[in-house]
């Protein structure tokens, strides 16, 4: 049964991601901050989220899978951010791919490190 929210989860996270491509298409830079946003944003999710399981609230397995497997799954864009990068260094714009790389990882990161500092 667990896939099944999983599942569910994923769908949600895609159709997610997808808006924040709607939302960011109309951007001129040339960072692709659909990706960056999405990808923030699932960290957000997943940290908050494994900050409550872990300390906070009993939650069944089916929850946390929906969550963070699911959800955070669908809605973090990591293939899609190696393809954006790519594309950049591709284009050579060489800062451009650096920055994405940069960016994105650091971000990510310190999200990470200040929801487990709340441990």
């Amino acid at each position: 049964m667990n896939f099944v929210w999983v599942f569910i989860g994923g769908g949600i996270g895609s159709v997610l991601r997808y808006l924040f491509g709607v939302v960011f298409s109309k951007t001129s830079l040339n960072l692709p901050i659909a990706t960056l946003s999405a990808n923030l944003t699932s960290s957000i999710i997943f940290g908050i989220a494994f900050w409550i399981f872990h300390d906070k609230i009993e939650t069944s397995s089916s929850v946390k899978l929906f969550i963070l497997t699911g959800i955070c799954g669908g809605l973090s864009t990591f293939s899609t951010f190696s393809f954006e990068t790519f594309e950049l260094f591709k284009q050579q714009q060489y800062v451009w791919a650096s920055a994405n790389i940069i960016i994105n990882t650091s971000l990510c990161l310190l999200i990470f490190y200040i929801f487990s500092k709340l441990f």
